[in-house]
């Protein structure tokens, strides 16, 4: 099946060819004919040709000529006219005596009012209660009640001093102080490796082979089974002779280790490079990938291996202290949801809870379901012990009053997890129920795609050019 590609020509050859590669791309690459360019063709050019992509690697069938741009007929004429031009000019009116800023008085009196002995200016009384003293009140209160005022008790607000104490503010309820913040660790980095030895390896291989090494990278040798055979398929329609699958398996059987375990030192010296920050994920993928059996039966990988696997117990040590430490100051603040919640993601899977942790968060998380706490409270509190490794121990002494329609509903999915709560509010938990997942942020609602204005059902979709796809990614 053949596609349209852009090609830059990159010398020329003594038999009449002349040799090309992508144009912006050092892959793929080939030969075209001299007799399908134009007559003056340099080094450098760039053309759109008609290629045929199979398993023995690329065709050019003919050059796609360029389109010629098009010349709008429509243009507008300018009509000059004959006429003199007379430029536009304004006059302002001049203002009269009764538009002009009123005058003080020679008794000293103005707009505002007449002067007093001392040389202030008094206020025109505006309502009842006023005085005719300019730092009087206006409404006939005092100004200490008045909101905003330098010495209202409501419209008081202390800023952090020097000495680094929380914001105070006054609400209708009371004084209100703002907890202290929690420390906040730097983002961990995702791996991102550069590709070094994948790309000498397949630098080292001819032209046709690098599709099936990349295909066989990317999935293996059923990866490159299934290729062949879609191919084979498609050859078969169009009347052409099937491609030998055995040869392109055997290769692809011979190139995978070499593969595995470039790919593997690209991901490794990655790691290595970032240890200190890199994702725990990401580092323990990497470490687990050495005991693969085409990776640790070269020698180049058996250092480096032992030196990640001893980076990752260090890791592992640092990252459970500051993981107990974040529990701890949530803790300290009254954050009890912020601590359940760190709770049951530990650096490492498997490692015990500690007791005395455990014994605190577990009572915090108690005292937090009192029965004259409101709904909300509940649900984010339940949403948060039924994925911490405590949630067996929090045992409410009683259910709300007066349950939402929402916590009941959160208390009917979460009974799996927390039998011990779905009993104080009558909720029974089937044996052998399914255990529910934690709940994910609702995504934003996306725009709806206007529906076509033809009646005629939508044409399928087309089928995935195999070959083209493996020749991509060589």
């Amino acid at each position: 099946m053949s596609r349209r590609i852009d090609i830059q020509l990159t010398s020329s050859r003594d038999d009449g060819t002349w040799t090309w590669r992508a144009a912006g791309a050092k892959a793929p690459k080939g030969v075209v004919a001299a007799s399908l360019l134009p007559n003056s063709v340099r080094t450098g050019d760039v053309f759109k040709v008609e290629a045929d992509f199979d398993i023995d690697g690329i065709s050019v069938l003919a050059v796609v000529p360029a389109k010629e741009k098009s010349q709008r007929s429509n243009v507008l004429e300018l009509i000059v006219s004959e006429k003199a031009f007379t430029p536009v000019t304004q006059r302002l009116a001049e203002r009269s005596k009764s538009d002009r800023k009123p005058t003080r008085r020679s008794d000293g009196s103005g707009p505002s009012g007449p002067k007093r002995a001392d040389g202030r200016r008094t206020e025109r009384k505006r309502s009842e209660g006023q005085t005719d003293d300019a730092s009087g009140p206006r409404d006939g209160r005092p100004a200490s009640s008045r909101p905003g005022s330098k010495s209202s008790p409501t419209g008081r607000r202390k800023s952090p001093g020097d000495n680094g104490a929380p914001t105070e503010r006054r609400t209708r309820r009371g004084p209100f102080t703002a907890p202290p913040e929690l420390p906040k660790r730097p983002a961990a980095k995702r791996l991102k490796p550069k590709h070094t030895h994948r790309l000498a390896v397949l630098e080292t291989l001819p032209e046709e082979q690098r599709g099936v090494a990349q295909r066989a990278l990317e999935g293996g040798v059923k990866a490159v089974r299934d290729a062949v055979k879609l191919q084979n398929d498609v050859l078969k329609r169009e009347g052409k002779s099937p491609v030998p699958a055995e040869g392109l398996i055997s290769m692809a059987q011979e190139l995978l280790p070499k593969l595995r375990v470039a790919d593997w030192l690209d991901k490794a010296e990655a790691a290595k490079a970032t240890v200190d920050t890199l994702d725990l994920r990401d580092l323990r993928s990497v470490v687990v990938g050495a005991d693969d059996p085409m990776v640790v039966r070269d020698e180049s990988t058996r250092e480096l291996a032992i030196e990640l696997k001893a980076a990752l117990k260090d890791r592992q040590d640092k990252e459970q202290v500051l993981w107990r430490e974040d529990i701890a100051a949530a803790l300290g603040v009254s954050r009890v949801v912020r601590a359940l919640k760190l709770s049951g993601e530990p650096p490492k899977a498997g490692q015990p809870f500690p007791i005395d942790l455990g014994t605190q968060l577990a009572a915090a998380a108690t005292a937090s379901l009192a029965p004259d706490s409101g709904s909300d409270r509940w649900i984010a509190v339940l949403e948060a012990i039924a994925f911490s490794p405590i949630r067996g121990q929090v045992k409410p002494s009683a259910a709300p009053v007066q349950p939402s329609p929402a916590l009941i509903a959160t208390v009917t999915r979460l009974a799996p997890l927390l039998p011990q709560i779905a009993t104080l509010f009558n909720v029974k938990v089937a044996p052998g129920g399914h255990t529910p997942r934690p709940l994910r942020p609702a995504r934003p609602a996306k725009a709806m795609r206007p529906k076509p204005k033809s009646d005629q059902p939508p044409s399928p979709a087309p089928t995935p050019d195999v070959a083209s796809t493996s020749a991509e990614g060589a």
